[in-house]
């Protein structure tokens, strides 16, 4: 298993960004190698899936397209999620994953999240 430290949460108005961190340590797996995910968790709704990053390419929910960016620097061991033009529903605990190789359907290691306030 992996180890998942996020970083980058906050409160912030309407509109304004923020950029989450994700740094990862402890795997024998090539980082490069692993799919990478950022997931978020609002009050009273289930864990959704906001972004993935794998060596075939990225994801996005609909809602966060255009405004999300989801990075990793495969050398710092470290994936990131740019978050413009955050709007109230973007409201919620955000975790980072990662898969245990490259498919983006098994995330087996979570961080333990970082909360992430927008108000209007």
């Amino acid at each position: 298993q992996v180890q998942l430290v996020e970083s980058g949460g906050g409160s912030v108005q309407a509109g304004g960004s923020l950029r989450l961190s994700c740094s990862a340590s402890g795997s024998s797996v090539t980082y490069s190698r692993r799919c990478m995910g950022w997931f978020r968790q609002a009050p009273g709704k289930e864990r959704e899936v906001v972004a993935t990053s794998s060596s075939r390419g990225t994801y996005y929910t609909d809602s966060v397209k255009g405004r999300f960016l989801i990075s990793r620097d495969n050398a710092e061991k470290t994936v990131y999620l740019q978050m413009n033009s955050l709007k109230d529903e973007d409201t919620a605990i955000y975790y980072c994953a990662a898969d245990a190789g490259g498919s983006c359907a098994s995330f087996g290691s979570w961080g333990r999240g970082t909360q992430v306030t927008v108000s209007s």
